[in-house]
C-alpha cells in the first residue's frame, strides 16, 4: 500500500530518517501547537456545556454528580470505584482527579472512561455498553462502493495529533461542547506513547488527513475514543479497516461506549455492564497487537469481506470456544 503524502505539519511515523531526539522534539513542538484551546473556545465550551448540563432530562446526572461530592468530602473514596461491589451504581461512578497513564490503565480494565464538558472529570462506566463482535461486522453497499474507488488510503498510528485534535473539533449539531480539553488529549497521548492507544487516519488523493478516530487497546478489547469525517463517510471507511484488522490481529471486540445510529447499522449491539466487565476480566490482560500498528489491508480489500472470508477467530462463538 502506499503510503500518503505527507501535508505541511503533520507527523508522519512511517520509517523516520531523524534522529530519535529530533523526532522527540518535533512532536513535543507540534502537540503543545495543538493541544490548546483559545480563550473564545474556552468560553464556549463552559457556556454550551451549562446549558447542555442544565436541561431537564440530565437532571439525574447533575443529582449523581452532588452524591459523588458529597461522599468524597465525608469519606474519600479510592481514585478508581469498584464496580463489582456496586451493581446498581449510574453511568457517572466517579470524580476523575487523576489522568496519568496507571490510573487511566486500571480505570480502563475496571470498565471506566473519563468524560466531562466541565471540570472536574468524571469517570463514567455506561449500564450498557454498545459492542462489536467481528462476526457481525456490517458495510453497507453505498460504503463499499466508496472503498472500492481508490479515493482515500488509510493508515494507523501516522498521526496520533492530528486526529485528537480534528475529534476536538466543532461538529454539526454539536455547538462548542466537546469532552476532548487539552488536559484530555495530553493524557491520552501519553497513553499514546506507552503503545496503548491507536489511531487511525483516512488520507484524500491531494493527501489531506480528512477522517480519523482513536481508541485504547487494552489486551484484546479495543475501546474506541472519538471519531471525525472531514468528508463525508471518510471515518466509516477508517473504522471499517481498523475493524477488519482488529479481528484478524485476534482481538475479541470494539467497545464502542454509547449507542448511535451509526454503530448500531455497523452491527454493534448493547450488552449489559457486567457481561463487559467479564470480557475485560477475561480479555484484557495481554495478547494483544504490540508496538506502532501499520495497515495490513486497504479499503478495496476490506470492502470484499464475507462471512465465506473473513479472518479466523472472530466474533462470539470464537470467544467462547477460544
Amino acid at each position: 500500500m502506499r503510503n500518503p503524502p505527507s501535508p505541511e505539519g503533520t507527523f508522519s511515523r512511517v520509517a523516520p530518517k531523524t534522529p530519535a531526539r529530533p523526532r522527540e522534539h518535533a512532536r513535543s513542538v507540534r502537540r503543545d501547537m495543538l493541544f490548546r484551546e483559545t480563550l473564545r473556545e474556552r468560553c464556549e465550551r463552559v457556556f454550551f456545556g451549562i446549558v447542555w448540563s442544565l436541561q431537564p432530562k440530565r437532571f439525574d446526572r447533575l443529582v449523581q454528580i452532588a452524591r459523588l461530592w458529597a461522599l468524597r468530602l465525608l469519606k474519600p473514596e479510592p481514585e478508581i470505584a469498584d464496580l463489582a461491589t456496586r451493581p446498581g451504581a449510574g453511568d457517572i461512578v466517579g470524580i476523575a482527579n487523576d489522568l496519568s497513564l496507571p490510573i487511566l490503565l486500571r480505570a480502563y480494565a475496571a470498565g471506566l472512561f473519563p468524560h466531562s464538558h466541565l471540570n472536574p472529570p468524571k469517570w463514567i462506566s455506561l449500564p450498557e455498553r454498545c459492542v462489536l463482535f467481528f462476526d457481525n461486522l456490517h458495510i453497507s453497499k453505498r460504503l463499499k462502493r466508496l472503498m472500492r474507488q481508490g479515493r482515500y488510503t488509510v493508515t494507523f498510528d501516522q498521526d496520533f495529533e492530528g486526529v485528537i485534535k480534528a475529534c476536538a473539533g466543532k461538529r454539526e449539531g454539536h455547538y462548542g461542547i466537546t469532552w476532548i480539553t487539552p488536559r484530555i488529549m495530553r493524557a491520552y497521548a501519553a497513553l499514546f506513547d506507552a503503545g496503548y492507544v491507536h489511531s487511525f487516519e483516512v488520507w484524500n488523493a491531494e493527501g489531506k488527513l480528512v477522517g480519523g478516530g482513536y481508541g485504547v487497546a487494552l489486551g484484546r478489547v479495543f475501546s474506541t475514543e472519538s471519531q471525525f469525517s472531514h468528508e463525508p463517510n471518510t471515518s466509516k471507511i477508517g473504522f471499517s479497516v481498523l475493524n477488519w484488522h482488529l479481528a484478524r490481529w485476534g482481538y475479541v471486540l470494539n467497545d464502542g461506549k454509547g449507542s448511535t445510529p451509526t454503530i448500531l447499522d455497523m452491527g454493534f449491539r448493547p450488552i449489559p455492564r457486567a457481561e463487559l466487565l467479564r470480557l475485560l476480566a477475561e480479555y484484557g490482560k495481554g495478547g494483544g497487537r504490540q508496538g506502532i500498528w501499520s495497515v495490513e489491508a486497504g479499503p478495496d480489500v476490506v470492502a470484499g469481506w464475507r462471512e465465506t472470508n473473513r479472518p479466523e477467530g472472530t466474533g462470539p462463538d470464537a470467544v467462547a470456544t477460544g
